[in-house]
């Protein structure tokens, strides 16, 4: 597997309720976290890359205008995370039917960086497991890098599954790669404070 084969699918349709605004749009070394997202994904060769958007999409598209991102419009975005890997890989299935693997990234990881991703590649371009997935907080989960053969897995999902329940049900053929940077989690205005604290 040839790392520039890969696509990006970020996943940044959530309403960010507890957060109280969106997620995908705080600012972090001075630029949206979706931005930051995407610019990884793109320094990484992940190509295509897909944006899946849904609620607050008005506000956060307009940040992506510059890059060049495919967007992928979640209009069952309230459904949960489930629906969004539904709506970016069915965008991923018109552009090619031949991509051999995606990223699956979120939106909320501010110590997401090209480098992990091009870890995660690595990783899978020695291993012969259909999946693999950074390690953090004593488990496996996003970013993760999923072999085409489970895009239909992936893609039944239903409600607020995420990927994690996949890495879950096929442990046995999750590649693991520790990123203990990767734990942060910004559910709340009080975990955005605590993470910019231990910035500074």
């Amino acid at each position: 597997m040839t790392t520039a084969a890969n696509a990006a699918i970020v996943l940044a349709a959530g309403a960010s309720v507890r957060m109280g605004r969106p997620k995908q749009l705080l600012e972090f070394a001075g630029r949206p976290l979706v931005v930051r997202t995407v610019e990884a994904c793109l320094a990484a060769d992940l190509r295509p890359v897909i944006v899946v958007l849904g609620a607050q999409r008005d506000q956060i598209q307009p940040a992506l205008a510059h890059l060049p991102v495919i967007i992928a419009v979640n209009a069952d975005w309230a459904e949960g995370m489930a629906s969004s890997l539904r709506a970016g890989l069915s965008e991923l299935g018109k552009f090619s039917p031949t991509i051999p693997a995606a990223l699956i990234a979120l939106c909320d990881q501010p110590a997401f960086s090209a480098e992990l991703a091009l870890r995660l590649q690595a990783a899978a371009a020695t291993s012969l497991r259909g999946i693999v997935a950074a390690r953090y907080a004593g488990r496996c989960g996003a970013p993760a890098l999923f072999r085409r053969r489970y895009f239909a897995d992936l893609a039944a999902l239903q409600g607020d599954q995420g990927a994690r329940v996949l890495l879950q049900q096929q442990a046995a053929d999750v590649e693991p790669v520790d990123l203990p940077a990767l734990a942060a989690d910004l559910d709340t205005p009080g975990d955005w404070d605590h993470f910019r604290a231990g910035q500074s």
